[in-house]
């Protein structure tokens, strides 16, 4: 297994020439039966056929979702596909399972619930070990509740609707592989767009993500990332927001913002987190026969 510290770890920095692995949300409802763009990418990052997908099912309560992505990863040619199901912090502590999960090169978190991933795996072994992994290059993704789960502010529930309000959001801890953003999911299907800036108004460091469906985000280790899929990512920077009434604002009464910056980037688009600028999508290269 490997060893370093916490808050190496959770700070995302590198050591011993170890580069931060990606960090994928995806905005749920990714394809899994044909055209299965996100996760084959995802596959390829972590070794094509010769990778060690680690799915973490702990999120959802159907028993079925961890063996049905077992079975997507290995339609795809995953050789190495392990389900772990995390279902209670008792389970987090299991040796066996902890030491084939620090053999992985890529770690697949599914949707469900976000806080039944916080409450479980948050303070333990195995949080400790993802951020580790992450560190180490292990590139770590995960859809709907998995992706919102990724950051160290994470979205726990909220209200739907255009416009911001106070009380609007409720924010909860979670696995801290990045404080660079705060991830949203089934974006435009469920009108999430006031409830990001809520919570990006009560945390303006910052880019709130709001992720359609069938839609990632490879976030690199230089904290660059680039739009795969079918529809678009929403990124909401609060760094020149000149005025907030977030401070004053009593329960459900709408919240004024002054400054907000708002882009909107389809599949190939590049956004660069520290310089906070979108990047036009990389040419194709063409092959010289």
């Amino acid at each position: 297994m490997i060893h370093t510290s916490l808050g190496e770890a959770a700070s995302g920095r590198t050591r011993d020439g170890f580069r931060r692995g990606f960090i994928i949300p995806i905005g749920g409802a990714e394809q899994k039966l044909r055209d299965r763009d996100i996760l084959t990418r995802f596959v390829d990052l972590c070794g094509g056929e010769q990778a060690r997908i680690a799915v973490i099912p702990t999120a959802s309560e159907a028993s079925e979702t961890g063996p049905t992505y077992e079975r997507v990863f290995g339609e795809i040619g995953v050789e190495h596909v392990r389900n772990f199901p995390f279902n209670t912090r008792a389970d987090c502590d299991s040796s066996d399972w902890l030491e084939e999960l620090g053999r992985s090169t890529g770690v697949f978190m599914t949707g469900g619930n976000q806080l039944r991933l916080s409450t479980t795996l948050g303070g333990t072994k195995v949080g400790s070990l993802l951020r580790v992994l992450s560190s180490r290059g292990v590139h770590i993704a995960g859809t709907s509740a998995g992706a919102g789960f990724l950051s160290e502010h994470m979205i726990a529930f909220g209200s739907e609707g255009s416009s911001p309000r106070a009380n609007m959001v409720t924010l909860a801890p979670g696995l801290g592989l990045t404080n660079a953003v705060i991830v949203d999911h089934h974006f435009r299907e469920r009108d999430r767009i006031g409830r990001l800036m809520t919570a990006v108004a009560y945390n303006p460091f910052a880019i709130g993500l709001g992720l359609d469906e069938d839609t990632a985000a490879f976030i690199g280790p230089d904290d660059v990332l680039e739009v795969d899929g079918s529809g678009s990512v929403t990124l909401v920077d609060p760094s020149e927001v000149e005025f907030t009434s977030m401070d004053s604002a009593h329960q459900n009464d709408p919240v004024c913002l002054v400054g907000l910056r708002l882009h909107v980037l389809t599949s190939g688009w590049r956004f660069d987190l520290p310089a906070r600028r979108a990047l036009e999508p990389q040419p194709a290269t063409s092959v010289q026969a």
